[in-house]
């Protein structure tokens, strides 16, 4: 480890890693809505393998080249998980953890726990997907995802109890540099906590693992939507005094992701209660228009934290730019939030609403902008990546990992 990375590094650049896991969730939305599995609740490796082995090329080699990118994406999520355990070891020995630990930027710390999360709804889906015969067992593993899971939303609260803690016994919150919405850092961790104790409650036929897949759920959701209402409301409270700073920018979209993680919890949620308590199938009207208000909600604050990069020149001074900030990185998450949410309004909504015919001509036209936003996400990644983790040299990034962090 480099002394001047040690000293140089930021929580936030645990980001990095789940933007990457983000990633390989999109590809896995093509497979999730375009294959179909009427035996279990999302594609496994018998689904894919019979459609990779049948005589239509052309779907095969989509197939493929969905698990391509997945497998890429979900490496490069664990190799940059890796480096940044190992690079936040050493930070925690410097003065500059001490300093953080006394400041509003505390709150980075919660980008761990989202991380984690994130780290282990990807292995969901790597083994779903690459492991013969793994659903078989699935019901077994149902509760030791749910055991995962719920030690790191421990490991968050414990990490919010001792931030609110400081917060309240000293009352040194720095509302002047509160001129972001950072602290939703914390919203979105417990968010992505919740959505993925949501899918044993929806998944599982035990309708004891599903009820307590389904309490816990509701328990870190309850915890995001109380923290989203407070820090929302102090953020712009303080950006209305003082403005937001070109740098911080960003921060203005992290609410995207976290109304993504909402509907998909809602989504799992609600399907999970029908189907083990109700014995019932859930209206798809209902997720048509649940999905369509939240999207609503994040057309709204994409316009708007758009409007203000755009005329603060965030894109042209630190994406395009020679300016670099570790929180650029929050940038990838919305555009991937965006595209998730759009493909579960468009197949969990407007197809099984009947409103739109799977694979007709409006169907792909509809498709074109949330693929559009995939990819751009997908190139904004990598510039900053080359910004910030290459430091200008990434044709080695793939085949020697620690030039992720350590160069």
């Amino acid at each position: 480890m480099k002394n001047k990375f040690t000293k140089d590094y930021n929580p936030l650049y645990f980001l990095s890693s789940l933007g990457n896991g983000g990633l390989a969730v999109s590809f896995f939305m093509y497979l999730m809505f375009m294959i179909k599995h009427p035996d279990s609740p999302i594609p496994t490796f018998n689904h894919i393998s019979k459609i990779i082995t049948a005589d239509n090329k052309v779907a095969a080699l989509l197939v493929i080249l969905s698990l391509v990118f997945i497998l890429f994406f979900a490496a490069r999520h664990y190799l940059l998980l890796v480096q940044n355990l190992r690079a936040y070891q050493s930070f925690k020995k410097t003065d500059e953890f001490h300093v953080l630990k006394t400041s509003n930027a505390e709150i980075t710390l919660m980008a761990i726990p989202l991380t984690y999360g994130m780290s282990i709804n990807v292995a969901f889906i790597l083994g779903a997907l690459f492991v013969p015969g793994l659903w078989n067992v699935v019901e077994y593993l149902f509760p030791v995802a749910i055991l995962a899971l719920g030690v790191t939303g421990i490991y968050g609260m414990k990490l919010m109890s001792e931030y609110f803690s400081r917060l309240i016994i000293k009352g040194d919150f720095d509302f002047i540099n509160n001129n972001n919405l950072s602290q939703l850092l914390s919203s979105f961790a417990f968010a992505m906590i919740s959505v993925g104790l949501a899918a044993p409650a929806a998944m599982s036929h035990i309708k004891a693992v599903s009820v307590i897949g389904t309490v816990a759920s509701i328990f870190f959701a309850t915890i995001s939507i109380m923290l989203l209402t407070i820090k929302l409301i102090l953020g712009f409270k303080s950006i209305f005094r003082q403005g937001i700073a070109s740098e911080n920018t960003p921060s203005l979209w992290i609410v995207i992701p976290i109304m993504t993680l909402f509907g998909i919890t809602f989504v799992r949620l609600v399907s999970g209660i029908y189907e083990n308590l109700l014995e019932a199938k859930p209206s798809p009207v209902l997720f048509f228009v649940a999905i369509a208000f939240l999207m609503s909600v994040q057309g709204i604050i994409g316009l708007i934290g758009y409007a203000v990069m755009k005329q603060t020149n965030y894109f042209k001074e630190y994406i395009s730019g020679e300016k670099s900030s570790v929180g650029s990185y929050s940038l990838i998450c919305p555009g991937v939030a965006t595209f998730v949410l759009g493909m579960f309004f468009i197949h969990k909504g407007m197809v099984k609403a009947e409103i739109l015919e799977q694979f007709s001509i409006a169907y792909f036209l509809i498709l074109v902008p949330f693929i559009f936003i995939q990819l751009k996400t997908i190139t904004t990644l990598f510039r900053i990546d080359k910004k910030l983790i290459c430091k200008g040299n990434c044709n080695e990034i793939n085949g020697h990992p620690k030039q992720y962090i350590n160069a």
